[in-house]
Parts: C-alpha cells; sequence; structure tokens
C-alpha cells in the first residue's frame, strides 16, 4: 500500500467529521478542511471529486468556471500528472480533453498503455489565467505559483492512496516539481525510472504534451515524449 505524503494536520483529527472540518477552511492555507475522510478508507474517488467541487483552499477557485478533478479508471496502473487545467478543461470539467489531450491519447497508444490502465489528474485543480490584452475575451494560461501547488496537494495525495498506481508519470516541471521536489528539472531526469519519496511506486518525469504543440519541430518533441513513456509501460511488464 502506498504511504500518505502528507498527514492530516493534527486541528483536523480523522475523527472530525468533514463539516467540522470545514468550519476550519478560512483558516486553512490548503484544501485539507475541504477534503472528505480518507484517512481510514472510507472515501472514493466520486466522493473525493464532489467535496472538490467546493474547494476554497487557495484563491484559484474564484476566477476558474469549476474544479477539474482527476478522471479514469479507478483500478488503473498508470497515473498521469500534469500542471493544471487549460482552457477547455476549465469549461467542460474534464482533465486532458484539449489539444495537449490529444497529444496524450496518441502517445498512450503508441507506447501499448492502454487507456483501461491510465488515470489523468493535475498537480492543481483549477484554471488559472490572465485575460488578453486590450480587453480580448481569450484566456491565457499563467502557470500556479508553488503556494497554489502545496495548497492542492492534499488532492492529489488523496487520489494516489486510493489508486495505488504502479507507475506515475510527472508531466512537465510543475508536476515534477510537485511528485520529487524543487530541485527537480525535466531536462536532467526524464525518462527514467526514479522511486518516489515517500511511496511505493517509481515515477517517471517528461515533457507537458502542450510542449508538443509549441515546439518547432513538433515530431522530433512527440519523438522523446513517446520514448519517455515507452520507458513508463517497460515497468508494467
Amino acid at each position: 500500500m502506498l504511504r500518505p505524503r502528507v498527514a492530516v494536520p493534527s486541528e483536523y483529527p480523522p475523527e472530525a467529521g468533514y463539516g467540522q472540518r470545514k468550519m476550519n477552511a478560512r483558516t486553512s492555507h490548503d484544501a485539507t478542511p475541504f477534503l472528505p475522510d480518507t484517512a481510514e478508507g472510507r472515501s472514493d474517488l466520486g466522493e473525493l471529486r464532489r467535496a472538490a467541487a467546493g474547494c476554497q483552499g487557495c484563491g484559484l477557485y474564484e476566477n476558474a468556471t469549476q474544479t477539474v478533478f482527476g478522471e479514469g479508471s479507478p483500478g488503473g496502473r498508470v497515473m498521469f500528472v500534469g500542471e493544471q487545467p487549460g482552457d477547455q478543461e476549465d469549461r467542460k470539467g474534464l482533465p486532458f480533453v484539449g489539444p495537449a489531450g490529444r497529444i496524450l491519447d496518441r502517445a498512450l497508444a503508441e507506447a501499448g498503455i492502454e487507456r483501461g490502465d491510465v488515470y489523468v489528474t493535475n498537480a492543481v485543480k483549477h484554471f488559472k489565467f490572465k485575460r488578453q490584452e486590450g480587453g480580448g475575451k481569450r484566456r491565457i494560461h499563467e502557470p500556479p505559483s508553488a503556494a497554489e501547488v502545496r495548497a492542492c496537494r492534499p488532492w492529489l495525495d488523496a487520489e494516489m492512496r486510493l489508486l495505488d498506481p504502479d507507475v506515475v508519470v510527472a508531466l512537465g516541471a510543475t508536476a515534477g516539481k510537485a511528485l520529487l521536489g524543487p530541485s527537480f528539472r525535466v531536462t536532467k531526469e526524464r525518462g527514467r525510472l526514479l522511486p518516489l519519496p515517500d511511496w511505493e511506486a517509481q515515477v517517471v518525469a517528461t515533457i507537458h504534451p502542450s510542449a508538443v504543440l509549441r515546439a518547432e519541430d513538433r515530431e522530433g518533441m512527440y519523438a522523446g515524449f513517446l520514448d519517455d513513456l515507452k520507458v513508463a509501460a517497460s515497468a508494467l511488464g
């Protein structure tokens, strides 16, 4: 079994009910008081998703359309962790349904990773953006801060605890730092099977599929991304 990386703080003891813990939400600096009681295995992904819909653990909920929780097989052996939902994901309420998601789907098929073995989520569950200059309607992605990633970490830990994946794939720098620490660098550590600190799982870091879309040499960037996913696939046996 996985060991939780972040324990429930003592001010929110497991025996305290969700409503009681939520009363302390205004003084919280993360998502902890919004989580249902997962400490003793009484929750499932559906309950987590419903609870996350009301999360106000950081300020990102104020401008986002909705919480975008993880999606996929509850028994999935591979968990993909991205940075945050994008514009289309924010509107539809599902992760990786935009152009980057199509790149990921293509690479999964070519790497031989069955979609039924996959669960996809993000380190941050709300879309962070700025408005296009000049009064345009376009919403432009902004990277989440380290504090926002930390605030959302209890959701990621809860997902991992319930899923118990064999392999976790970190998609991009933000996800890599969330899982492996602030010194993580994609360019140095991508494409290798590494132990995931405090969890009985392995992690493979790679680029975010959106990097393929931005690259001048898309085919070359995609080929490297695919090679990294094949490393993850090899760990599944």
